[in-house]
């Protein structure tokens, strides 16, 4: 798999990433590691996890896996803190303590010394930008993170956070929610992330699994859209736009002799600034579909046609002058 440099930084990661936000949930512990070793064996590099996913029980299964299974080394490891875990007063936020405290535990449920990459959850109002930074900076020259990010900020919390953040600890990355059905990054945070050297990471690039056309008739039983967890997640992208963006998906794909997945993965793969799509699987069948989409080169004339169907909006101050 093809590697990418991760913003500025020297970090090198597999440009797709591993999503673990269904391990310990839909996913249990030997279905993850029949999908680390696929991922690894394709050369994968980047696993991204988060502290709250199943209450932490996705990153006990990752520690679990790694040395054994797959060996630490061959694996960039990449968490996530702030969102709340706990009622207590470290329990979540992006305090000096509270981002302490989750790294600890980070790093405790992972069965490791330090993380390849700490990113910040979302961007936390009532912390002054500077304590949280400090406390990223920590991470950095304690040796418990070896780079740091952000997630879910907007334009101008990312160009905030990487103005002041400094050259000790610099915000190498921001992930986002980015696919042919959500395109709105591209209006500011996609600018802000080239200006300061900052690689972009995108999760759900499937559209929450619409792209795959699965949903075109139906809910199928076994999907993302049937859970009593999942299905909002899922019908927030069932909209009569995304049907006429996941019919042209569909339409390319079969010009291609390739699968829906696999286009709508490229696509987002080589958008202008991006490392690396995340992307998360119930079981190795489904990460199959997605590493199928290493193989895949976008045609200009496809790409051009997907652009223009999915098309986003813009105008004052985005484009201007005009």
């Amino acid at each position: 798999m093809e590697k990418r440099q991760l913003g500025r930084s020297g970090l090198r990661v597999s440009r797709m990433a591993l999503g673990t936000m269904t391990w310990g949930g839909d996913t249990d512990a030997e279905e993850a590691a029949s999908q680390l070793v696929a991922f690894v064996d394709a050369g994968g590099t980047l696993v991204d996890t988060a502290d709250i996913y199943s209450e932490g029980e996705g990153e006990r299964i990752l520690g679990s896996l790694l040395g054994d299974l797959v060996p630490r080394e061959d694996v960039v490891v990449a968490t996530k803190a702030v969102a709340r875990r706990t009622e207590g007063p470290f329990g979540g936020g992006a305090s000096r303590g509270a981002l302490l405290t989750a790294l600890d535990g980070s790093l405790r449920r992972l069965g490791t010394d330090h993380l390849d990459l700490w990113q910040l959850h979302a961007w936390d109002a009532t912390v002054p930008i500077e304590e949280t930074l400090a406390a990223l900076e920590y991470a950095v020259t304690s040796g418990k993170a070896r780079y740091v990010g952000v997630s879910n900020y907007a334009g101008w919390q990312l160009a905030t956070a990487a103005a002041r953040a400094g050259t000790i600890a610099p915000i190498v990355s921001t992930q986002v929610e980015y696919s042919l059905l959500e395109r709105g990054v591209e209006r500011e945070v996609v600018p802000a992330a080239g200006h300061h050297g900052i690689g972009l990471l995108a999760w759900a690039p499937l559209g929450r699994g619409v792209l795959t056309g699965k949903y075109r008739t139906g809910t199928p039983a076994d999907s993302r859209g049937a859970s009593s967890v999942f299905a909002g997640y899922v019908e927030h992208h069932r909209t009569d736009r995304a049907a006429r963006i996941v019919q042209a998906v569909a339409t390319a794909a079969d010009g291609l002799g390739t699968s829906p997945l696999a286009v709508a993965l490229a696509w987002v793969r080589d958008r202008p600034g991006m490392v690396a799509p995340v992307v998360g699987a119930r079981d190795t069948g489904q990460l199959t579909g997605s590493l199928a989409a290493e193989e895949i080169t976008l045609p200009p004339a496809i790409r051009s046609a997907l652009d223009d169907v999915s098309t986003l909006e813009f105008g004052y101050p985005e484009r201007w002058p005009r």
